[in-house]
């Protein structure tokens, strides 16, 4: 019971408190100290499974209930979304399991009146869980099936088919994998992941790239011996592509504008074999102390941690490459943050829209004469992706080049300087990638 008492009021943080699901996970995980790895993989699963998958949940709730989710005490509601949750996506817990436990909390927490009430919804959501109907308009049923709020649909239907957006949404109903890069300078993806499955881990090595791994059943990464000699660091594959399209070439210099919390300047650095200069820019020097101390652990000395704020033009120094990783919607890491579902709106995209511009135009006077501009963000949005690019080269001297992808991935549109990559491409995160050149 603890675990799920645990889930559920974090659950209850996210939605009444509009806590960040991965702050208020994380810090309630490191309070609870005597939780062992499988009891907090399980409490991350519930509450991020949930919060998934919680317009669906909430829909198929009300089916049954004679009190909408909207109107019921947010202990109740919470109690009853993680039931249909474990009953509905877990396969291994079984429907008694989901009832019971969700009456015992009833109890526990003085709910005795109502827990007749969650049991009897449980119940008929359990004997009629496959035979939920929806409605038959393409966005509501979308919507409505795979926990998306509407204007979020309708803006991706705008660009892509039904399909396409269908696989994507079921693409970010599923966990996300761990995804770490190798420190190529101290060892290799093999010989790492010999040492890491030593430690206890699952490691899956037949990844896209070959200095990526994929990690499961892992407790806390920062306690790994690998990791505290710096032979990996965290970062989505989705990025790592982002780096190997810039392709940068050793003894360069490179600035990265938005460099927090670190993860492409690392992988840049390491792919110049730690030779040549990579300025690291960020505008909150919290930040910038979490990069030093990664730049240490990784033995990456070419680093420069610097303050700096990428919307405001500064030619004191130019680069051979300068990437944007701009700040953005993160609409193509809902696996991750399935918060973002409920707390971003379309009127967030247009203000974001102005601040990419912004930083874009600061950006392009850092680039030496023949230099290299690598556009980035973790979202799958027209507006701040394509659209930008578009702006931004009508602009400025400055014209899209060829992508050059690792093996095995392919896009039409590298040869046009720019990919879009989808959740349900790869199994990555959503991430656009362009590459420019200052003619």
């Amino acid at each position: 019971m603890k675990e799920r008492e645990i889930a559920l009021f974090v659950l209850m943080d996210i939605l009444q408190e509009s806590a960040y699901n991965n702050i208020i996970l994380r810090k309630t995980l490191n309070e609870h100290s005597e939780l062992n790895g499988v009891q907090k993989a399980f409490i991350t699963e519930l509450v991020n499974g949930t919060l998934r998958n919680l317009k669906n949940i909430d829909h198929i709730i009300d089916k049954f209930s004679k009190t909408p989710t909207a109107k019921m005490k947010p202990f109740i509601a919470c109690n009853i979304r993680l039931g249909v949750y474990q009953m509905l996506y877990m396969d291994k817990i079984p429907v008694s399991a989901a009832c019971n436990e969700a009456v015992k909390l009833a109890r526990k927490r003085h709910f005795d009146n109502l827990s007749g009430f969650v049991n009897g919804v449980l119940r008929a959501v359990a004997r009629n869980k496959d035979n939920i109907e929806y409605p038959k308009d393409t966005t509501e049923y979308l919507s409505l099936k795979y926990s998306y709020p509407r204007w979020m649909i309708e803006y991706w239907l705008e660009d892509m088919d039904r399909d396409t957006v269908e696989k994507m949404c079921i693409a970010n109903s599923k966990p996300p994998h761990i995804s770490i890069c190798v420190n190529t300078l101290r060892t290799d993806k093999y010989a790492l992941a010999d040492m890491l499955e030593k430690e206890g881990m699952e490691i899956k090595s037949n990844t896209l790239l070959d200095n990526s791994l994929y990690l499961y059943r892992t407790n806390n990464i920062s306690e790994s011996d690998a990791y505290k000699r710096g032979l990996f660091h965290i970062m989505d594959e989705s990025s790592l592509i982002a780096v190997k399209a810039l392709d940068p070439k050793k003894g360069s210099t490179v600035i990265d504008l938005c460099a927090a919390p670190g993860g492409k300047s690392f992988a840049i650095a390491e792919a110049m074999e730690n030779k040549g200069k990579v300025i690291s820019g960020d505008i909150y020097e919290h930040k910038l102390a979490l990069i030093r101390e990664g730049a240490i652990r990784l033995g990456l000395d070419c680093i420069n941690a610097v303050l700096r704020d990428a919307s405001v033009p500064d030619e004191s120094i130019k680069a051979e490459y300068v990437v944007v990783d701009a700040p953005c919607s993160g609409l193509g890491l809902l696996r991750k943050k399935p918060d973002i579902k409920y707390t971003k709106s379309k009127e967030d995209i247009d203000s974001l829209v102005n601040i990419q511009r912004e930083i874009l135009s600061a950006a392009q006077a850092r680039v030496k004469e023949g230099g290299v501009l690598l556009y980035s963000t973790c979202t799958v949005s027209c507006k701040e992706n394509i659209e930008n690019i578009r702006w931004f080269c009508s602009r400025f001297d400055f014209e899209p080049e060829k992508i050059k992808l690792p093996k095995g991935i392919e896009y039409d549109t590298a040869e046009k300087g720019y990919v879009q990559i989808l959740p349900c491409d790869h199994d990555t995160d959503g991430f656009f990638i362009a590459r420019l050149r200052r003619k």
